[in-house]
């Protein structure tokens, strides 16, 4: 089957190199689950359709850190019909990645908390969901921060000597980039899969508990010299479809219960 993470990647082959710092996959996620939950949710189809309902993305939270929620399906503001009412939401959905530097794995752990307690503060009843991309190579050529800018006064240069050697199997890059090579240890990924089911989460009905209803786990193979991929067989006990899937429906049938029944 495909999912929005199989759009991702295509997206990351298509550009040639994943850049960690923008964290570009999350439109596409937000929308490539949305589409999904649209076209197998009647519940939630229903209310956008009739325009119950409608869907933000990257929408600032309250607070110092200057937050966004990746995708935020709900109600719109009395003053402001364009601006989601964070009293109003039914679906939150945050997506982050741990694909360079695994070490990064606690700092989107602190994020996916933070925003759990704000979400939960605002609506309990809110669905709320968390993805999380994670590389399972055990070396990344990390060009946005080691190899781009050495190329700020002949940009050309890099749009044509280097951009169309990436994700292509060029190994040679390895050797003519050292610097730029982010080394993971053999055990990073079961270690980053393990920290994020630490994440807390609730039963079906426990709205009043603070804890995500889904947290879904996806590894892949992204190292920016070699093509990248869903790493659908992997040791992680992860079956990607599958646990797509549950989520999918997980979303709908909490969305049905908290507001259709």
């Amino acid at each position: 089957m495909t999912t929005p993470f199989d759009q991702v990647i295509d997206e990351i082959k298509a550009r040639r190199f994943h850049n960690h710092r923008k964290e570009e996959h999350s439109d596409a996620l937000s929308l490539g689950i949305l589409k999904d939950l649209i076209g197998t949710c009647e519940s939630l189809r229903v209310d956008i359709e009739s325009g119950a309902i409608r869907y933000w993305l990257n929408v600032p939270i309250p607070g110092k850190d200057e937050r966004e929620l990746d995708l935020l399906i709900g109600g719109a503001r009395e003053d402001d019909k364009n601006s989601p009412d964070l009293e109003k939401i039914r679906v939150c959905i945050e997506n982050k990645s741990v694909v360079t530097a695994h070490r990064n794995r606690t700092t989107r752990y602190t994020d996916l908390s933070e925003v759990m307690k704000a979400v939960h503060a605002a609506r309990e009843e809110a669905v709320l969901v968390a993805t999380v991309l994670i590389g399972i190579a055990q070396k990344v050529l990390n060009v946005p921060d080691r190899i781009k800018p050495t190329f700020q006064k002949s940009p050309k240069k890099f749009q044509t000597k280097i951009l169309p050697r990436l994700s292509s199997g060029d190994t040679r890059l390895w050797k003519e980039f050292p610097l730029a090579v982010s080394n993971n240890r053999p055990n990073d990924p079961k270690t980053t899969v393990k920290k994020f089911r630490g994440l807390p989460t609730r039963k079906p009905g426990h709205t009043h508990v603070l804890g995500y209803d889904f947290v879904l786990l996806v590894p892949a193979f992204i190292d920016n010299v070699n093509p990248p991929y869903l790493a659908r067989e992997n040791g992680l006990g992860i079956d990607i479809d599958a646990d797509y899937q549950a989520m999918i429906a997980q979303i709908c049938k909490a969305y049905t219960a908290r507001w259709h029944l």
